[in-house]
């Protein structure tokens, strides 16, 4: 058998063999199979699709390339959620202290930023001296001690998947659903939690850009897990417009902190709290999901939310300072307001514009090996439905370099559209799916 062989099999549109996908995962990992031929089959998979009996026997060949995590050491019901990616999208980072404060421990592992959504680690790296690079022990410790924790993939768990990421950023085969559902459900099935949920996104700002690109995928992460013995849910949520009102590492850790404090922007708050209490109702910690809403409602107002962040933080390394003054946090050289260019409603924010000027400005990847500039982004962002006059702020452009700058700021003039009747404000989350219902 040979890599090219198996290539050519699947660029032709045949179904391969639970073989000849071990063969191939098990020798990319190895590094007998070297990127350009699993770039070559990246991209088949892409254009010919999978069957979801080759997407399960993917997913479990990549799980299986590494250890599963041991959580016998916590007492408590476990759980994690995983959002397929988004502009501003900083819920792990609010979800992970909350749904601790409820006593589910969450084993959160995250990876980079990827095209044009951001990610988790790079946001959580620009606080001081925070670590996501924890080794196993001392994952679950810092859970034992606190709840949660958010690391990158340890060299243990679903090591291929690690590799076969960042191949797949800067190879243009991000939005293919069979290898979404590998990367995604490897990772998080080597986790080995009681309990997983998933944000599956929609839009511009999205790898799936139409609900039913993004329904086939969330059914499909839901049957793998299910099939896996895990409690499943997902909810599919638009990402036409950015998340919030940040894009951008430390910005988006700014506003994580407002949220922790309740002072969240209401669409950000509104999918952390849906997802939350999903985690919630799954592990039988509230017996229905408005039992659950009120019980977040509560750790937030109370303070509890924003401790165990801090507490997470610093156990991780971090300046737990960030949480009292966010000034601590990278900022930029440079800050520009982007003004409206008339008068009116806004009726559009593209989200994958927005995205792409971010990656511009330095805040994501150009290219596998690039570092992130971790104060650059975008703040201040104005929501679809809002009202502006000619002038007014669209945005807040953060930037270290001035033709940098200059770049981002001539794709963000088409990010805007602007009309004279106030459009309907999008439907934040269009549906939800379960392993026991997907109706």
């Amino acid at each position: 058998m040979l890599p090219q062989w198996i290539i050519a099999k699947k660029r032709d549109g045949q179904a391969l063999t639970e073989e000849e996908i071990h063969f191939f995962i098990e020798g990319y990992g190895s590094g007998d199979i070297p990127d350009y031929q699993m770039s070559a089959l990246a991209m088949a998979i892409y254009f010919q699709d999978m069957t979801f009996g080759e997407t399960a026997v993917l997913t479990d060949t990549m799980m299986n390339s590494g250890s599963v995590l041991d959580t016998s050491s916590i007492d408590a019901p476990t759980a994690d959620k995983h959002s397929t990616g988004g502009v501003g999208d900083k819920v792990s980072l609010i979800l992970a202290p909350l749904v601790a404060c409820a006593g589910i421990a969450v084993p959160m592992i995250s990876g980079r930023g990827l095209g044009i959504t951001g990610g988790t680690l790079d946001k959580l790296e620009s606080i001081p001296g925070y670590r996501t690079d924890l080794s196993t022990d001392e994952f679950l410790a810092t859970i034992r001690e606190c709840g949660c924790s958010i690391i990158g993939q340890t060299a243990e768990l679903a090591p291929v998947d690690k590799k076969l990421y960042a191949l797949r950023d800067v190879t243009g085969t991000v939005p293919s659903i069979p290898l979404i559902t590998a990367s995604i459900m490897s990772k998080k099935l080597a986790e080995n939690t009681d309990a997983l949920v998933l944000d599956v996104k929609w839009g511009k700002g999205a790898f799936m850009k139409t609900l039913e690109d993004a329904t086939r995928l969330a059914e499909t992460m839901v049957e793998v897990g299910t099939k896996m013995g895990r409690k499943m849910a997902a909810l599919l949520t638009d990402m036409n417009q950015p998340l919030g009102h940040t894009a951008g590492n430390a910005l988006e850790i700014v506003e994580t902190i407002e949220s922790l404090r309740g002072d969240g922007p209401e669409d950000l708050m509104t999918v952390t709290l849906e997802l939350s209490a999903c985690m919630l109702t799954l592990t039988d910690k509230a017996a229905n999901l408005d039992e659950a809403r009120d019980m977040l409602h509560g750790f937030i107002a109370s303070g509890m939310a924003l401790e165990k962040f801090r507490t997470m933080v610093r156990l991780q390394g971090g300046d737990p300072g960030i949480t009292d003054d966010t000034s601590l946090l990278p900022a930029a050289e440079m800050q520009r307001d982007f003004p409206a260019p008339a008068s009116g409603y806004i009726s559009a924010v593209n989200a994958e514009t927005i995205g792409k000027a971010c990656i511009v400005l330095g805040a994501g990847r150009r290219e596998v090996e690039d570092n992130i500039d971790h104060a650059v982004g975008v703040s201040g962002l104005v929501k679809i439905g809002q009202e502006v006059k000619e002038g007014d702020k669209l945005l807040t452009l953060h930037s270290n370099n001035p033709e940098r700058a200059a770049e981002a700021e001539a794709m963000l003039a088409n990010a805007f559209e602007i009309s004279t009747d106030r459009p309907d404000e999008p439907e934040l989350i269009a549906a939800r799916i379960s392993g026991d219902d997907r109706s």
